[in-house]
């Protein structure tokens, strides 16, 4: 079984077709074609259904894709390791909620590379569903996601302390005349996509308000999600420290919530097996010597 095949097999199951895993391939079509037929020729049996809207797994292909994951890991992490001398250089793949990328990552990233310039660092925002997959199978080194996150796989360091405030348009006050000046179904919950911890923590907080059948509107920008609730279209739940550095801070009302729902911290995760590559390391030493950071 080539580890080309294999990488292969996960860029289609990941993209859908084969059209867009060539794209992020950077080969011909037909390149892609020929490995998954062979691929499937080897194992003796499809690995896809084909269809008019590309391609999905069969349950072939379902069992053997979080093989894929962890070869190609385990490739890329072989790699890292022989041409690792300890001093930190080369990629590192870091991954952030939208929030802390925004807020809480700047002063930390500029440090991080005027101590270690070589090391050439991407950074990846997503929900902390995917954010945990992606450390978990290897497409990202370590990723800043939203707690509580126990798995036997993961070390975690905490990494920010963050206070979670409802928000809404200025013209509501409070809560209560939120509650009050809204239908018997609630407001409209302007929240990220599925797998997005503080869109799930909404959605409890709605359902003890008696809201548990509002609307759900998702946006994909934190601007674009400040600016909707700014024009009253309806509330969403962020850390303060994010809503307080926004340019439309003052176009809206931050209302304080119970320890329950409104604290949480931002957790920094990694693989606990296999190698941890000396850039990893470097970013975890600029991680827990900040004052502002609480080292766990």
């Amino acid at each position: 079984m080539e580890l080309s095949d294999i990488q292969t097999f996960a860029a289609v199951a990941r993209t859908g077709g084969i059209t867009r895993a060539a794209e992020e391939l950077n080969t011909v079509q037909s390149n892609v074609t020929q490995r998954i037929k062979a691929l499937e020729a080897e194992i003796g049996t499809p690995l896809f259904e084909r269809h008019s809207r590309g391609m999905a797994l069969t349950g072939a292909g379902k069992r053997l894709l979080p093989y894929a994951h962890r070869m190609a890991a385990l490739s890329r992490e072989a790699l890292l390791a022989a041409r690792d001398d300890g001093e930190p250089k080369g990629p590192l793949s870091i991954g952030s909620m939208e929030t802390t990328a925004a807020v809480r990552l700047p002063p930390l990233l500029a440090d991080f590379h005027r101590r270690f310039p070589a090391v050439r660092l991407s950074l990846r925002t997503s929900t902390t569903a995917d954010l945990v997959a992606g450390v978990l199978e290897g497409t990202l080194d370590g990723a800043f996601v939203a707690g509580p996150i126990a798995h036997d796989d993961l070390s975690v360091t905490n990494a920010f302390r963050e206070e979670l405030v409802l928000v809404s348009a200025r013209r509501w006050a409070s809560l209560a005349e939120l509650r009050a000046g809204t239908p018997e179904s609630g407001p409209t919950a302007l929240v990220f996509r599925t797998g997005c911890t503080y869109r799930q923590r909404l959605e409890q907080i709605f359902v003890e308000f008696g809201w548990p059948s509002a609307a759900r509107f998702e946006l994909g920008t934190l601007d674009g999600m400040i600016g909707c609730v700014a024009a009253d279209m309806g509330v969403t739940l962020l850390p303060r420290a994010v809503v307080e550095r926004s340019a439309m801070t003052g176009s809206v009302t931050m209302h304080a919530l119970s320890p329950s729902h409104g604290r949480v911290e931002t957790l920094f995760i990694q693989r606990r097996a296999g190698h941890q590559t000396s850039a990893l390391e470097g970013f975890v030493s600029c991680l827990t010597k900040d004052d502002e950071i609480i080292a766990a």
